[in-house]
């Protein structure tokens, strides 16, 4: 094989395997996340072999339903990297969500993950937004599953009067969540209202109000 032909296989190759890769491939058995080290890396330094623990890879935070304290009616209870320090270059995590009657997970966007949601209890209305702005949405009930591609916009939304909860799945360790609503009226500094007024064709005042509405709390 001449080398050009094997410079375009290698480049092809290499292709292959970003496309279907998320978090980068893990090069040893376990790397322990170690977020004490102060290291900055892509994703967390390794905690020293010899202090690794069961503990390290354990976590019963989804296994019941959480009290719901707000507005939305919807609560998120993660279990990724930062709850099971095992799961550091494993590149998968998982959430519970747990929704009231008419309860939202509002639009938001997973920037590093595709999501997959199992509906353990209850119905809920899904969808995403392609980058045609096309809408792809169903309704779902106990037992289903739903995909929401990486980094495109979605939502769900129990439109039914009993509560409904659901187990995510991300091929990431980490996926991060976007809330739109949130950043971009609720950011730190703000951005500036006449772009938004602009972006969305209202007033400045309604803006200044959404603001007032989505604003982080602060603590007393």
């Amino acid at each position: 094989m001449s080398s050009t032909n094997w410079s375009i296989l290698v480049i092809l190759c290499c292709a292959i395997s970003f496309t279907f890769a998320s978090d980068p491939d893990t090069l040893q058995d376990l790397c322990v996340a170690l977020p004490s080290s102060g290291v900055k890396v892509n994703g967390f330094a390794c905690k020293p072999e010899s202090n690794i623990t069961e503990a390290d890879f354990f976590f019963d935070g989804l296994a019941n339903p959480k009290v719901i304290n707000n507005t939305l009616g919807s609560l998120v209870t993660a279990a990724n990297v930062e709850k099971i320090s095992g799961l550091n270059t494993l590149g998968v995590s998982l959430s519970r969500i747990d929704y009231k009657p008419k309860g939202l997970n509002p639009p938001h966007t997973h920037p590093r993950a595709t999501e997959i949601v199992f509906v353990l209890e209850g119905e809920l209305d899904v969808g995403f937004i392609t980058t045609s702005n096309k809408l792809i949405a169903k309704s779902i009930k106990k037992g289903e599953i739903f995909v929401f591609p990486k980094g495109l916009v979605h939502y769900q939304k129990n439109n039914g009067d009993k509560d409904a909860s659901v187990i995510s799945a991300f091929n990431s360790q980490l996926p991060g969540t976007l809330s739109i609503a949130s950043a971009l009226f609720g950011s730190t500094p703000t951005v500036p209202d006449d772009v938004l007024a602009q972006a969305f064709q209202i007033d400045t005042k309604l803006v200044d109000e959404v603001k007032t509405k989505l604003a982080p709390k602060k603590s007393t």
